[in-house]
């Protein structure tokens, strides 16, 4: 099982980086720095110029810039000198290059040497900042995943992964053989199983893993965002919107993107995300521009997709394209024998993060491991031995260190956790009755729980519905539905 749930904060990572990323010009051409300075400049970047090679280098060496801009040919030396010397100095500075009409086939060579990408000139503005802001974006990611894979002792990228049962084997056989293609991949599984980290050994055994790993949950993000947030938005689009911003999409350009909680998405920005599954393209909130992006998607749910297709919370075109390849991630519950081993990787390192040397676990606290039931998974398994860490105070963890309550009280919540709520479907009559009352029910549930979350605010909930408020109280009347006692 994944166990590196530990994770460095983005904001640790970017407050390594500076808040004005720099670019680096390099051309001889004195009006056109000036002008394409000016342009950079104006979508805040910090522009330090060179006529030439050797200035160039000296200015790598001095500025630590964010990326390299420079033509290809130069009055001293050339751009591929520059290009080697900055990934001599740092392999993943991103280089882009510029190059008059003829010397394109020279700016090909210099991609294979290692430039992310070459500009035409003239210089289209838009496609220059553009191509700027996507390259120091991937960056920021690239340097992010680095950090990460650091922070876990496993630089090649694969999170580390803990368990024997044969449920856990079969996933990881699946990850192995979906992993060096393209093809969409659509993990399910309860809260707390893993999925993320799954996604990200997926990524880390596929042919993009140089790529950016970029993850975004769909239920954590307001609906009013997450257009902007997966899309990106131009400059004057809304209210606030004073800058152009990229979108995860084009940010994982190359790598892979990971929708966590698909299932949450509204289902109003669903066709944007099948047209970028089917073609490859999307436009910016608020532009009219086109852009392709080359992108591994997977996606991650907790909810039964098929149920919301059948509810129509879901699109039937977007499950299909979806679950290409599904994977089932297995509740801990269903690999008991897996929970020792877990358990054990765990006191280890929280002992370690504690500075204590590792304590032992009891044969009660053993038990006791054993017979929980674990509805809340790895998640729960995890808080519960550091929590066990720091309570104990000698070398032995026992089982009232673990607070599992009784074992009654885990059989209950191990029922309830695996108990199927359509089992519990009245399934008799035709089956447009059936679908009538299922429809039915999930719409009373669906209105209940808009109310709930408004603290009744009819206007507000009608809003989060998009239905007409008139309906929402006609539905009230018909379901019979009531605040629920406080």
């Amino acid at each position: 099982m994944f166990v590196n749930a530990g994770e460095p904060s983005v904001a640790t990572s970017m407050a390594a980086s500076r808040e004005t990323p720099d670019v680096l010009l390099v051309d001889d051409n004195e009006d056109l720095r000036y002008v394409l300075a000016t342009v950079l400049s104006r979508h805040g970047y910090r522009v330090v110029e060179a006529a030439d090679e050797p200035s160039a280098i000296e200015s790598l060496r001095l500025q630590r810039p964010s990326l390299v801009l420079s033509d290809l040919r130069l009055p001293q030396g050339d751009g591929l000198g520059v290009l080697r010397a900055a990934k001599e100095l740092d392999p993943a500075l991103p280089v882009l290059l510029m190059t008059g009409y003829g010397a394109i086939e020279e700016a090909v060579a210099a991609m294979k040497e290692g430039a992310l990408d070459y500009l035409p000139k003239p210089v289209d503005h838009e496609h220059l900042v553009l191509t700027v802001s996507r390259a120091i974006e991937q960056r920021r990611i690239v340097t992010e995943n680095l950090l990460l894979k650091e922070a876990l002792g496993t630089r090649h990228g694969a999170p580390t992964i803990i368990g024997e049962h044969s449920a856990l084997l079969e996933v990881l056989r699946s990850l192995r053989r979906v992993a060096p293609t393209d093809t969409t991949v659509l993990l399910g599984g309860e809260s707390g199983t893993g999925k993320e980290l799954f996604a990200r050994a997926l990524h880390a055994h596929s042919d993009r893993a140089d790529g950016p790993f970029v993850a975004i949950n769909c239920a954590a993000i307001p609906e009013t965002l997450l257009e902007t947030e997966l899309f990106g938005h131009e400059k004057g689009a809304f209210t606030g919107a004073n800058a152009r911003k990229p979108g995860r999409f084009e940010i994982a350009h190359g790598g892979t993107l990971f929708l966590d909680e698909i299932g949450e998405m509204p289902i109003s920005l669903q066709a944007k995300v099948l047209r970028v599954l089917e073609d490859r393209s999307f436009e910016r909130v608020g532009s009219n521009t086109t852009l392709h992006v080359d992108v591994r998607l997977v996606a991650a749910t907790n909810r039964n997709l098929r149920a919301a297709v059948a509810a129509r919370t879901f699109r039937e075109d977007l499950f299909f394209r979806l679950s290409v390849f599904p994977i089932t991630i297995p509740p801990l519950r269903q690999r008991g024998s897996d929970v020792p081993l877990l358990a054990s990787h765990f006191v280890e390192r929280f002992a370690r993060e504690q500075n204590k040397r590792p304590p032992h676990l009891s044969s009660s606290a053993t038990a006791a491991l054993q017979a929980h039931g674990w509805p809340g998974n790895v998640r729960e398994l995890q808080n519960c031995i550091e929590r066990a860490v720091i309570l104990a105070e000698g070398d032995t963890v026992h089982a009232q260190h673990l607070n599992l309550g009784a074992g009654e009280q885990s059989r209950e919540a191990q029922a309830a956790a695996t108990r199927d709520p359509w089992d519990e479907l009245d399934l008799t009559g035709t089956l447009p009755d059936v679908s009538r009352r299922v429809l039915m029910e999930v719409e009373r549930r669906k209105i209940q729980q808009a109310l709930d979350d408004t603290r009744w605010d009819h206007a507000r909930a009608a809003s989060a519905l998009q239905i007409p408020p008139r309906l929402l109280l006609a539905r009230i009347r018909d379901f019979k539905l009531a605040p629920k006692p406080s």
